[in-house]
C-alpha cells in the first residue's frame, strides 16, 4: 500500500473519529427511504417546483462551494443531484458535509425543484450519514459530448475488477444492468420451462458417486460420514431419477463444479440449466430449444434497452435466432475435416497423430473418446458461428445417450453450437438399464486406464432405471455461456460475479 494511499485512508479514518466527537454515528441502522432517484423527474413533470422526497444511496459526485454544494446521490435506479444550501440546513447540519465523502451512503430528505440549466434536484432539508466510506471507491470522470454523458473509468483492470466485484458494481452501473439482465434471463427460461409444465427440482451437490458427464470432480471428506464425496459434475442422474419417480417434466438451474482449467470459457463453478420431458426424443428436444433461446434472448434485450444499454451481440439479429438452426451430423463432418472416410475407423495412433498436429496437449494420456472430442473441438466446434445443432454422435462419446434409430454405433444426441462455443448438449436419453452397464462398465475400465475424467458404475442409478425409465429427452444448457452468446461478452469472469481466481 503506498504512502499517499495510506495518507487518504487516515483522513477518512479521522473524519470518522470526527463525527463520532460531534455525536453522529458513521455506520447508521437504517433508514425509511420512501422513492428512488428515478421517480423523482415524474414526480416534478414540468414544474419547477415538487413535492418533498425521501432518498437513500451513495454519493457518487461531489461539488462545495463555500457555503453551498451539489451533489448526486446514486441508488439502483439511477442517479439525482442534491442541492445542499447552508441557510437550509443551518450551521450544525451544514457542518456535515465537511465529513463527508465520494462513497458515503447518505440519506436526504427534501423539496424537488428543477435548476436553471433544467436539472431534477432535491434541496437538502434533513441528511443522515448511513454507512461512512472508509476507501475511496475508484469512480471515473464524466464529461457530456455531443450531448451525450461519456464516463471515463477510473477502474479498468479486468482481473481487478473481477476480484472486486462490489467495487466494479458500486461505480459501473452499467456491470449492474449486465447482471441484472442475466436475472432476467434466468426469470425468462424459469417460465418457458414451467409453462410447459415442467417442475423446478434440487437435487443433491454432495454426491457419493459423480456422473452425468466426462470431467475430473472436485473431492472432499465428510467426516461424521467417514466418507469421501464428491461436488456435482452435472444434476444429470439424479434428475432422472426423478422422471422414475413420476414426474415427467423436471429441470433444476443449479452450481455444477469442475476441477479443470481456466480460460475464456470456463470457470471450475459454473451454472448448468437441466431439464428432462419423459416420452421426448431429441428431435423434440431441439423445438425445445430453439423456442427457449429465443425467450431468453428477448429477455435480456429487453433488460438491456430498458437500461439504456445497446448490445451488439449476433443473437439480437432476428435472422439468427429465427428457427430451425442449422443441422449438421458429427461424424461427416470430422471425417471430412480430417480427410478420411470416417473417424471412428482411426487406429489409436492415428487419432493421436491427428490430435498432435491439432496442437492438443498431453495426447499419450487421452482416452480414444477424448482424443475424437478434441479434433471436433478444433476441426469443427472452434468454426461454427450461427447457432448450429451438431446431431447423432458415435456411441463411445455418449455414454448416456440411446443408440440411434437404424444406426446403433451412433446415438441420438445433438449438440447446439454458436460462435465456437458449445451452448446446449442434448439426449434421446438411454432408458435400457442393461445397455446402460455395459457402458458405466467401459467407462470404469477407462477410469481403471487413467482417464481422469471417466465415471464409475452408479449402482444405485441402475437400480432406479431397472424399475421402469420412461423414454426420454434431455438438455444441459450452460447458463454462462448462453449469456455470453446473448451479450457478445468475451471472458466469462465477466458474467460471473465472483469468479473462481488465484489468491492475490
Amino acid at each position: 500500500m503506498s504512502d499517499e494511499l495510506n495518507y487518504v485512508l487516515q483522513a477518512r479514518r479521522d473524519k470518522v473519529a470526527a463525527l463520532e466527537a460531534k455525536g453522529i454515528a458513521p455506520f447508521a441502522y437504517g433508514f425509511d427511504r420512501q422513492h428512488l432517484a428515478s421517480a423523482c423527474a415524474p414526480l416534478l413533470g414540468d414544474s419547477t417546483e415538487g413535492p418533498d422526497v425521501q432518498l437513500a444511496g451513495r454519493i457518487v459526485a461531489w461539488r462545495a462551494h463555500g457555503k453551498t454544494t451539489f451533489a448526486h446521490l446514486g441508488d439502483p435506479s439511477g442517479r439525482v443531484q442534491l442541492y445542499f444550501k447552508k441557510d437550509v440546513l443551518g450551521e450544525d447540519g451544514y457542518a456535515l458535509c465537511d465529513l463527508l465523502d465520494l462513497g458515503d451512503v447518505i440519506g436526504v430528505r427534501g423539496p424537488l425543484f428543477r435548476t436553471r440549466t433544467g436539472e431534477v434536484t432535491v434541496k437538502v432539508e434533513h441528511v443522515e450519514l448511513l454507512a461512512k466510506s472508509l476507501r475511496p471507491l475508484p469512480f471515473g470522470k464524466e464529461e457530456v459530448v455531443d450531448g451525450q454523458t461519456v464516463r471515463h473509468s477510473a477502474f479498468a483492470d479486468g482481473e481487478q475488477r473481477s476480484r472486486q466485484r462490489y467495487a466494479d458494481l458500486a461505480v459501473h452501473p452499467e456491470v449492474r444492468a449486465l447482471f441484472a439482465a442475466r436475472s432476467k434471463m434466468n426469470g425468462a427460461v424459469r417460465a418457458f420451462l414451467d409453462g410447459l409444465g415442467y417442475l423446478e427440482v434440487e437435487t443433491p451437490v454432495l454426491q457419493p458417486l459423480y456422473g452425468g458427464a466426462a470431467a475430473k470432480p472436485f473431492v472432499t471428506q465428510h467426516n461424521a460420514l467417514d466418507m469421501p464425496l464428491f461436488l456435482r459434475i452435472a444434476d444429470e442422474l439424479y434428475l432422472k431419477r426423478l422422471v422414475v419417480g413420476g414426474f415427467d417434466r423436471v429441470y433444476e438451474i443449479g452450481h455444477d463444479f469442475r476441477n479443470e482449467g481456466i480460460d475464456r470459457t470456463h470457470n471450475p463453478e459454473f451454472t448448468m440449466l437441466e431439464f428432462y420431458e419423459a416420452y421426448a426424443d431429441y428431435t423434440v428436444m431441439m423445438d425445445r430449444v430453439e423456442a427457449l433461446l429465443v425467450a431468453a434472448a428477448n429477455a435480456v434485450r429487453d433488460a438491456l434497452s430498458a437500461a439504456g444499454l445497446v448490445t451488439e451481440a449476433p443473437a439480437f439479429d432476428a435472422a439468427v435466432l429465427q428457427g430451425p438452426f442449422a443441422r449438421m451430423e458429427w461424424l461427416p463432418s470430422l471425417s471430412q475435416a480430417l480427410q478420411v472416410s470416417d473417424v471412428t475407423q482411426m487406429t489409436d495412433a492415428e487419432l493421436r497423430a491427428a490430435a498432435e498436429r491439432a496442437g492438443v496437449h498431453g495426447v499419450a494420456t487421452l482416452s480414444r473418446p477424448k482424443l475424437m472430442d478434441e479434433l471436433f473441438q478444433y476441426h469443427v466446434e472452434s468454426k461454427i458461428e450461427r447457432p448450429t445443432f451438431v446431431v447423432d454422435y458415435p456411441k463411445e462419446l455418449s455414454p448416456l445417450a440411446k443408440p440411434k434409430r437404424g444406426n446403433p454405433a451412433l446415438t441420438e444426441r445433438f449438440e447446439l453450437f454458436a460462435r465456437g462455443k458449445e451452448m446446449a448438449n442434448a439426449f434421446s436419453e438411454l432408458n435400457d438399464p442393461i445397455d446402460q452397464r455395459q457402458r458405466f462398465e467401459a467407462q470404469a475400465r477407462l477410469k481403471a486406464a487413467g482417464d481422469e475424467e471417466a465415471t464409475s458404475v452408479d449402482e444405485d442409478y441402475l437400480r432406479a432405471m431397472e424399475y421402469g425409465m420412461p423414454p426420454m429427452g434431455g438438455v444441459g444448457i450452460g447458463m454462462d455461456r448462453l449469456f455470453m452468446y446473448l451479450t457478445g461478452t468475451a471472458h466469462i469472469r465477466d458474467v460471473i460475479l465472483f469468479p473462481t481466481m488465484r489468491p492475490e
